[in-house]
């Protein structure tokens, strides 16, 4: 038997220590995978037994040598063989490395210390006898094993390892094997593959155990190298013609059409990033897939308006339901134009159309007789005339030992248990105060037990196309027979009930608000029906994502909904659902402001791809998941920067340097080929996972391709290739010409999950974004660059996140968001913005008071008050003390920017209210500002001419920034010329004075 090796593969020691042990004896034969000894896939070792028996795998070359003879272990003999090969093997690999990243690191900890968890109590990892299993761990860990560095820093505290690994290397028959094999501990070592080092398991797949169902993969099969080639050659004539892009997207007959909707935001607070990742970012991930594969796409959502949460949040804030819909809405809105979320549509449930098609669906389903009456008991407040939600009553909480005053009516949030309104213990009206009575009120009822058997039969249809979130809570809901439920409320926010004896109640938002997604579509198309009532002769599919406390409302509440009216509304067949996003140690939370929200993520100044590529590469689709501050850099550092960035810059830039941008003529050897197979592999499974809504699996299998590429670019090494002889120039000719037709095809991959970043590549690529397609049906890699094509200037794509950046934000974004309003409010501020905190905090209180005559509730804010004032005090007496020029100096700019902000709450208060007596006070306070700005710039024309100018170019050139900024902002949440253009004259102004003292200077 001979056993053909490059120099120190440790993947040789295992076969020389399986055949010493079994008493065989073996010839070592050197090689090199260029020599003609491959008849598979060029890997080193290869055992051959006779001409007619070779083994290219050496765990299976090992099981040959030392086979199993007790065959009940066999099993677990496999599956540590097939993880030793997929997982430790790699990344060991990886951490003894130049430079390894630290998640790399981890990847390996892991491990490890499962092997040492298998040791303990036994001699050996199956137990009691040595396996092939033991041959083949203690082969691949020679490098730590018998390094002292390696092992101090990583088997310090991993006893059962050290104990073990003496004992086997102590054995004769394994010492000679080592000394037959003749390698070093601490390297360089031999390649297993012509294409490189194996790639690491990813983070974003968590380092698993023998227990996994991983399937090992084998090198690439004659079939799938002749299959790549093939796709090479002649792929891209293959490719159907691009759809064309309409500007209102209706169904094509004769394509695959996919209506996108994601779970509609409520207009509640500003969205954190669970929301974002859970809905609107999975969504348009998807959705821009779709694009990418051409299918026929609409993705539309928009903000749920109507309900208790919005009634109660326009009362905290004194001011009018819509009006508190349009802000959020701006904000929402706003948050996700800078995620990148590519709405066909994004729109909202407070429309004319979203009335007319509840109620025509409502009275649909009344008339076929799925629609009761029934009387509740319910507060009522005489003095507001009206029956309470039960965020509308207030009261002492009833539960003993509890006794809290401000307990709300479904909750208590000082012992955090549940609340029934009427059990409060003397109730009053959040409103007025009063205390409100129990009254009989009569509510319409949706009988969901009868449309149940259509829901079963539904549901067993099409859950198998759910993700595991969506299907489980399905089943749950199910699990019991369904009851009635209410379908209307006594509020006044709300779509009005058709029915005479209930128009002054309104739909409950569990009914309305899923029909919004056809309202909106309505908004959008003007022909909702082509989409959720198609012809038969199309073909459309619904794809809905949400996190699983939606789903519900889509698995039952809304399907039941569509079955009642029984017209052939679409219904949904992909549902994907995620698990909860936590954030670090504890949960996100929109009531209580616990987490990172959009407009935070926005603020700290890490591009939002960055924000979109993490948030997917954590996406909880299984399990919870959690955001990690330090997990944020290492995914940028390590994935973006150094796996994905890296590999396209040294692609693009060697083609830049060596060949003047000019793609090279390639000429594919065999090595080229079972590299196409393996990355069509990986872009198979990318395929098949975005299909199946695996939106983070999908992401693994990119970043496997981008490693491939940089196993293959270290393999060939084209800067030494093109030194060389005329056969060598092409060889390195044709790495760099594959290695940019892979970095066009992470292009197009990446697309979905970071569009600005794929935006620039394309720029640099020098191709449009039609060119970079994908053949669902057949997805393999395919040459978007032909022989001749010139590529543009290469150009970083990431940067680094520093350690220090992520520990800052991680102490910025620590506790709840008032809590952080606080810790800013804490900071010395000048005597502008305390006067502006004092306005604002006072009409925050004057709020507060208006609502609740409970002293408990307002007066924590009038202490809040009370300190901004004491603080004013304070710093207007060290203004006093100031030397006039230099309080001049800080003062015209910031009262500047004060007169600003002052005048733009004027501009929103009027917009409002009619009310002189509500916008007055605000407009004298900006006349004062104004007066003090004038006296401020006389002071300042007194200084000498040169301090002036320098201290006041300072000041502008700041104020110019920010004024720029906020007039940004403006203008991306209205087209209003009238809200924004007094902004821009203040720019202008700003920037013209700035001239004029640059020109004296």
């Amino acid at each position: 038997m001979k056993i053909y090796t490059n120099k120190n593969n440790t993947g040789t020691l295992k076969l020389l220590i399986a055949a010493n042990l079994a008493a065989k004896k073996v010839e070592i034969v050197e090689a090199e995978f260029e020599d003609d000894v491959f008849a598979g896939p060029r890997q080193l070792p290869l055992l051959e037994v006779d001409p007619e028996l070779r083994f290219f795998s050496s765990n299976a070359a090992v099981q040959y040598l030392f086979p199993i003879l007790d065959m009940s272990e066999n099993g677990q003999w496999q599956q540590l063989q097939e993880w030793e090969a997929t997982r430790l093997q790699p990344s060991l690999s990886a951490a003894l490395g130049k430079s390894p990243a630290s998640d790399v690191k981890q990847v390996l900890k892991s491990s490890l210390e499962h092997v040492n968890g298998l040791l303990g109590g036994h001699q050996y990892v199956l137990g009691d006898k040595i396996s092939a299993a033991d041959i083949s761990i203690w082969s691949t860990l020679y490098p730590l094993t018998h390094n002292d560095d390696l092992r101090e820093q990583y088997l310090k505290e991993l006893g059962n390892i050290r104990r073990w690994s003496d004992a086997i290397g102590g054995a004769k028959s394994v010492q000679e094997a080592v000394r037959q094999w003749g390698g070093s501990p601490t390297g360089p070592f031999g390649q297993i593959s012509a294409l490189g080092l194996p790639q690491v398991a990813n983070l974003v797949s968590p380092a698993g155990s023998p227990d996994d169902d991983a399937e090992v993969q084998e090198g690439p099969t004659p079939e799938e190298i002749e299959a790549a080639k093939e796709g090479w050659l002649n792929g891209l004539s293959k490719l159907q013609p691009p759809l064309k892009q309409e500007k209102i997207v209706l169904p094509v007959k004769g394509r695959k059409n996919v209506l996108i909707t994601s779970a509609l935001p409520y207009v509640n607070n500003v969205p954190h990033l669970g929301n974002i990742i859970g809905c609107v970012l999975s969504a348009d991930i998807f959705a821009r897939y779709c694009r990418l594969c051409d299918y026929n796409t609409l993705y539309i959502c928009g903000t749920d308006e109507y309900g208790t949460a919005t009634e109660t949040k326009a009362l905290e804030e004194g001011v009018t339901p819509k009006q508190i819909c349009d802000k959020y809405f701006e904000i929402h809105n706003n948050v996700y134009r800078w995620f990148n979320i590519g709405f066909d549509y994004f729109g909202r449930t407070s429309t004319e159309e979203q009335a007319e098609i509840t109620q025509r669906l409502f009275l649909k389903l009344n008339e076929n007789g799925f629609v009761s009456s029934q009387t509740v008991d319910q507060l009522f407040c005489e003095k507001c005339d009206r029956f309470l939600a039960d965020r509308f009553v207030e009261g002492t909480c009833p539960h003993p030992g509890c006794g809290y005053e401000g307990a709300r009516g479904d909750q208590c949030d000082k012992c955090g248990r549940l609340v029934n309104a009427p059990e409060l213990l003397q109730p009053r009206c959040k409103v007025c105060a009063h205390p409100p009575v129990l009254k009989p009120s009569e509510q319409l009822f949706i009988e969901l037990g009868q449309l149940e058997p259509s829901l079963r039969s539904w549901m067993s249809r099409w859950e198998h196309l759910w993700s595991a979130p969506a299907r489980a809570v399905g089943r749950a809901w199910l699990r019991e027979p369904l009851r009635a439920r209410a379908l209307t409320r006594d509020l006044r926010w709300g779509v009005p009930v058709p029915l005479d004896g209930y128009r002054h109640k309104v739909f409950y938002v569990w009914f309305d608000a899923p029909i919004g997604y056809m309202s909106i579509t309505q908004c959008a198309t003007k022909q909702y029906e082509a989409w959720w009532k198609p012809d038969k002769e199309y073909d459309v599919s619904l794809y809905q994502f949400m996190a699983k406390d939606n789903v519900p409302f889509h698995v039952v509440m809304f399907p039941a909904t569509v079955l009642g009216v029984n017209e052939g509304h679409l219904l949904v067949k992909h549902l994907f659902a995620t698990e909860y996003l936590n954030y670090e140690e504890g949960k996100f939370s929109k009531s209580r402001g616990v987490g990172v929200f959009g407009n935070d993520a926005q603020d700290t100044g890490i591009p939002s791809d960055v924000w979109r590529f993490y948030l997917a590469s954590i996406r909880p689709e299984t399990s919870d998941s959690s955001f990690s501050w330090t997990e944020l850099g290492t995914r940028n550092n390590s994935e973006l920067l150094n796996n994905l960035g890296n590999f396209c810059h040294r692609s693009l830039s060697f083609c830049s340097n060596a060949f003047k941008g000019l793609i090279p003529e390639p000429n594919p050897r065999r090595s080229d080929y079972e590299l196409m197979a393996l990355v069509n592999r990986e872009i198979a499974a990318y395929v098949q996972n975005m299909e199946k809504g695996r939106l983070r699996e999908a992401l693994r299998h990119v970043l496997s391709i981008s490693r491939l590429g940089n196993q293959h670019m270290q393999s060939e090494q084209p800067w030494v290739l093109l030194k060389g002889s005329e056969d060598d120039k092409q060889r390195g000719a044709t790495a760099i010409g594959l290695c940019c037709q892979l970095v066009a095809l992470l292009c197009a991959l990446l697309a979905p999950y970071v569009p600005d970043t794929t935006r620039k590549l394309r720029g640099q690529l020098n191709v449009d974004a039609e060119k970079l397609r994908l053949n669902p049906e057949n997805p393999r890699l395919l040459r978007y660059l032909p022989p001749g094509h010139i590529i543009g200037k290469p150009e970083p794509l990431f940067v680094k996140i520093e350690q220090e950046r992520l520990e800052e934000l991680r102490a910025r974004y620590a506790g709840t968001q008032s809590q952080r309003a606080d810790k800013k409010n804490s900071k010395t501020l000048d005597i502008a913005e305390l006067e502006k905190a004092i306005a604002e905090q006072g009409d925050a209180v004057r709020k507060l008071k208006s609502t609740t005559k409970d002293k408990s509730v307002w007066q924590p804010e009038v202490e809040k008050l009370l300190e901004l004032k004491k603080r004013l005090t304070e710093a207007q007496k060290q203004a006093e003390t100031r030397p006039a020029a230099n309080q001049a100096a800080g003062d015209v700019a910031s009262l500047e920017k004060a007169i600003a902000e002052q005048g733009d709450a004027v501009r929103k208060l009027k917009s409002t209210t009619k009310d002189k007596s509500v916008w007055q006070p605000e407009v004298e306070k900006l006349l004062e500002l104004k007066k003090r700005l004038t006296e401020a710039q006389k002071q300042a024309e007194t200084r000498p001419a040169a301090n002036q100018a320098a201290g006041d170019v300072a000041s502008l050139e700041k104020a110019i920034a920010e004024q720029g900024d906020k007039v940004r902002k403006l203008k991306a949440s209205t087209k209003d010329k009238a809200v924004w253009q007094p902004e821009v004259n203040v720019l202008l102004d700003l920037k013209k004075r700035l001239q004029a003292l640059q020109v004296k200077k």
